[in-house]
């Protein structure tokens, strides 16, 4: 637009020009300094040989075809400049990733958290760190003034400058680091001084005869993890990102002149050239893709996720030109031909990536199905690292062996603000655990270190730690898409709000509550919310013993949490105490007393209902078959006639328990007496006896845990049981629900007339 004359002369005016590129420069050189700033050098070491190779081959192949063909064409395409300079810049520039355009990209196809994101990301950072060492060794062989005296003389101070960044900078600001207390931030004083050594640094280089960036970015690099870091990045990167940087790219915009592209040859082959390189990297990361035995289609993928353009390129193509080695023709031709490349990667791998995409089913999608003494896969989402201590606890609850381990997959929800930075240090912290983060941005570095230490403490328990960097209104994407690759059988999310001081719930962060009820309607497998109203306190964890109570209406949700809690039944430090609230009902005869008659709802075997019914009954059977001889486990009986009278038994239950398992029962109540509450609730997410439970109107301040069964579509399987009391299976085309009303009415003659029926969990 700023080829238009009346557009140019009011928002560009010429006189504006100098001022632009002035703010434009000093955004540039602060953005490329909180890129070293948070960028770890020792992501590099971790990276392992495959993205190594592929980083080598993604960058040599471009940059060796690039410059053989600029060097075959050279008459046409690179007259009136450095002939050698020329084909460097234009190798560096064909050859060079950028990871901050990438991992946008990777964080909105949802692929940073997979394993062709890690090496894209990988791969780019090794490649833009040997981009900056090339880009060096152009700028001082671009000294054609001079002699070749003057180029080495350039390259000998580069090396002495990045010396004295390391071994001089360095250690002073790991003592600066050392002086700040630990939990505060460093003085504005030092502040200052430090981004006044940003201004410093950039004209040293400048002076060396190095573009000030290269200054600004090496001089980020040796700032220490630690308070110093995170501060640095509060105090600038906003205004960096959201202000300065922006003009750098107006100004590349107004310098790019397509009238100046006249020369058609020329722009065709440069055209040409860029082609050629870009295929060549697609090429070369397929080939050792392949030796690593990655698929075709993803490898063809990780090619063009490589070949991403971006801030880098930019900067590379304006130095060029600053320096005269580029033209006008040429400079304007590479920034059009990079921009439709960057436009053509995300449409290119995502339908890639998703033609590839099998979505493999498993079985065991929820506890029902999973043998409770066999590995269950549990996927954890972390909202903040208050969650952490809440999941551990619950972990300790689940009750992990060698028999019966639980493989946690520890995934850190964090929302994509657009900040590229910000996402390769949390590709840094997936990539190792033990990485500090330099931006409390992310906290995932401290989440993750919890977990592993949990881990080396605790029998039966493994964990991975990963993280996700997606919008709210998509993040449930994430979520699902990672438990479906991971076979996990139960995702246990934390609830959206919070306790406070005085025992109420406040919201953590509204957005939440919609990324829950997401995960609820779309997950492959069960789901659990927790509400942590005092679980993960010391007081509690640190108990000799613990309390839970399951409380069992009916249903596939009930069942599930039933299956829960079979986990906990070979802890003798845990007391668990099942109670099942059944519907009473009440008839007159004649003059005489009221009788109480105990009211097990009948229905139609082939009936929806009727097969609920029937599998209740097998579950709870098999539950007490199970916890035959332990005293620590109990099985009580309660009945009601309505609604009121099930929110009146709960309040009137034990208040010494600390956890209460629950089945959601929201999409499908399981009976009347659940279903009568659901137009009442204040959270869905939690269903109606869950939102009672976490209410201020309920006296008891306890833990709660919602479940909620994964139902597949279709018919349903029919359930697998043995034949018991000498009768057949309840499955069995026999009068399966007068079996089912007979086994009934075996219990009712060992209770009482009393509503509330307990029995021992060995009774046979």
């Amino acid at each position: 637009m700023g080829r238009s004359k009346a557009f140019g002369d009011m928002v560009f005016p010429t006189r504006s020009f100098m001022t632009l590129e002035t703010v434009a420069h000093l955004g540039l050189l602060y953005f490329l300094f909180l890129v070293g700033v948070e960028m770890d050098v020792a992501v590099i070491r971790r990276s392992g040989k495959k993205a190594l190779v592929i980083a080598a081959a993604g960058m040599a192949l471009p940059f060796c075809i690039g410059t053989a063909t600029s060097f075959v064409f050279r008459h046409q395409i690179s007259t009136n400049v450095h002939q050698a300079a020329f084909l460097l810049f234009l190798g560096v520039a064909l050859s060079v990733t950028a990871f901050p355009v990438l991992a946008r990209i990777l964080a909105e196809t949802k692929l940073l958290n997979s394993d062709i994101g890690r090496i894209a990301m990988s791969a780019a950072i090794i490649n833009d760190m040997c981009a900056w060492i090339l880009l060096a060794l152009a700028i001082a062989i671009a000294e054609v003034e001079g002699s070749a005296f003057s180029s080495l003389y350039v390259l000998l101070s580069g090396v002495a400058f990045v010396l004295v960044c390391f071994f001089v900078v360095r250690p002073i600001m790991w003592w600066l680091m050392r002086r700040t207390p630990e939990g505060q931030s460093i003085s504005d004083g030092h502040i200052c001084l430090i981004l006044a050594g940003v201004m410093f640094a950039g004209v040293v280089t400048d002076a060396i005869g190095i573009h000030s960036v290269f200054g600004a970015f090496v001089y980020g690099l040796v700032i220490p993890n630690g308070a110093v870091g995170i501060t640095l990045v509060e105090r600038l990167e906003d205004f960096v990102m959201m202000l300065l940087l922006p003009l750098f790219f107006a100004i590349s915009g107004l310098r790019t002149n397509v009238a100046e592209m006249k020369d058609i040859l020329t722009v065709c082959l440069l055209v040409l050239v860029f082609v050629l390189a870009s295929i060549g990297k697609i090429v070369g990361t397929i080939l050792i893709a392949s030796v690593y035995n990655t698929p075709l289609n993803e490898g063809l993928a990780l090619g063009f996720l490589m070949n991403t353009r971006g801030l880098i390129e930019m900067i590379v193509l304006n130095i060029g030109r600053d320096k005269q080695v580029l033209d006008d023709q040429s400079f304007a031709t590479m920034v059009l031909v990079s921009v439709l490349m960057t436009t053509l990667v995300t449409p290119v791998v995502t339908t890639l990536h998703r033609g590839s995409r099998r979505l493999v089913g498993y079985k065991r999608r929820n506890l029902q199905l999973s043998n409770p003494d066999s590995e269950l896969r549990m996927l954890a989402c972390v909202n903040t690292p208050r969650n952490v201590p809440s999941i551990i606890s619950l972990l300790g609850i689940a009750n992990p062996t060698k028999r019966s381990p639980i493989f946690v997959y520890a995934l850190h929800l964090v929302e994509l603000t657009g900040r590229a930075s910000n996402m390769l240090i949390l590709h840094s912290a997936a990539n190792s655990t033990r990485t500090s983060n330099k931006s409390n941005t992310s906290s995932s570095p401290h989440i993750f270190s919890a977990f592993e230490s949990y881990e080396q403490h605790a029998g039966g328990v493994s964990v991975q730690p990963l993280t996700t960097v997606s919008p709210y209104s998509t993040m449930h994407e994430d979520v699902c898409v990672l438990a479906e690759d991971k076979h996990v059988s139960l995702i246990v999310i934390p609830f959206h709000k919070q306790q406070t001081v005085d025992g109420g719930m406040e919201p953590i962060n509204t957005s939440l509550k919609a990324v829950n009820e997401s995960i609820l309607n779309n997950a492959p497998c069960s789901v659990a919310v927790f509400v942590d109203r005092g679980l993960s306190a010391s007081t509690v964890r640190l108990a000799t013993s613990r309390r839970v109570m399951l409380l069992f209406f009916g249903g596939p949700d009930d069942r599930e949490a039933l299956a829960f809690s079979l986990r906990m039944i070979d802890n003798p430090s845990i007391s668990l105490t099942v109670v099942r609230i059944l519907p009473l009902e009440e008839h007159q005869s004649g003059t005489s007393s009221s009788s109480v008659v105990h009211n097990y709802p009948m229905a139609n075997a082939n009936s929806v209902e009727g097969q609920q019914l029937i599998q209740d009954e097998e579950c709870l059977h098999q539950f007490r078959l199970r916890t035959v001889g332990r005293d620590y486990v109990h099985y009580i009986e309660k009945f009601v006639r309505n609604s009121e009278e099930a929110i009146s038994t709960i309040r009137d239950l034990d208040s010494r328990h600390e956890l209460f398992i629950v089945g959601r029962s929201y999409k499908n109540p399981s009976t009347d007496l659940t279903a009568g509450l659901k137009d009442w609730t204040d959270c869905p997410e939690l269903g109606p006896i869950g939102d009672i439970l976490v209410s201020s109107d309920f006296s008891m301040v306890v833990s709660v845990l919602v479940i909620q069964q994964y139902m597949p579509e279709g018919p349903q399987p029919a359930l697998m049981t043995t034949a018991r009391h000498g009768m057949e299976s309840p499955m069995n085309n026999n009068q399966p629900v007068q079996q089912y009303v007979n086994n009934a009415n075996v219990r009712m003659s060992d209770s009482t007339s009393s509503p509330t029926a307990p029995f021992n969990v060995g009774w046979n």
